[in-house]
């Protein structure tokens, strides 16, 4: 059993820095172009990988530790995940599958969980509840909004596009803080966790205007 938990784990390091290579390829390469496909097919695939190895970890050693890491790789996911499942519903007529509400009920779930842990760690007097309370809050958040889209409509006729670019996006900022959290060590637990979010989400914001 160890034998296979250090496998999956050198594997999910791995497809972590796929994930990190891709999905800055992606960002930097001609939106729409064959290049920027492939590099996009190569992140979300990536991603994939990694939060199914999250679990898998978790399975194995069901610590606290992996259990938190196991919540936010599902909460990453979700981000590649929906970014890429809007491509299919560019068209009005295109309306979403048990698929997507399903892992939107699921982001819910998660963030349910995030803010669980996350008030139980303040409770405690530890600090590091405050970055599960922000993921939690992010997560329900996100997933409540999408529920209310699905049930309501895509308020205009590119707004697919925007929520490609700002999916796409969050999942980057969630793939740059898990290489910051495991080696970034000189920044404090709290700022190696959230400072991809602080200066990713206005970068997202600008992106998205951009287009």
């Amino acid at each position: 059993m160890e034998t296979l938990d250090s496998l999956t784990l050198s594997l999910h390091i791995l497809a972590g820095f796929v994930a990190l290579f891709g999905g800055a390829g992606a960002f930097l390469t001609k939106k729409g172009g064959l290049t920027h496909r492939r590099f996009g097919r190569a992140y979300v695939y990536s991603m994939a990988f990694v939060a199914a190895s999250a679990l898998a970890l978790f399975v194995y050693d069901a610590t606290p530790t992996r259990q938190f890491l196991a919540l936010v790789a599902v909460f990453s996911f979700y981000f590649v995940f929906s970014g890429y499942r809007v491509l299919s519903r560019k068209r009005p007529a295109d309306a979403p599958t048990g698929l997507d509400w399903g892992a939107s009920i699921t982001l819910v779930a998660v963030g349910i969980g995030l803010l669980t842990l996350g008030g139980l760690r303040l409770v405690e007097g530890e600090s590091f509840g405050t970055v599960m309370a922000v993921f939690g809050g992010i997560s329900v958040g996100f997933g409540v909004r999408d529920i209310r889209l699905f049930r309501d409509g895509q308020p205009e006729s590119r707004a697919w596009l925007y929520e490609h670019l700002s999916r796409m996006g969050a999942g980057y900022i969630a793939t740059v803080t898990a290489f910051s959290s495991v080696n970034f060590v000189f920044l404090p637990p709290v700022a190696r966790w959230l400072w991809p979010t602080v200066i990713g989400t206005p970068l997202i914001i600008l992106l998205v205007r951009r287009y």
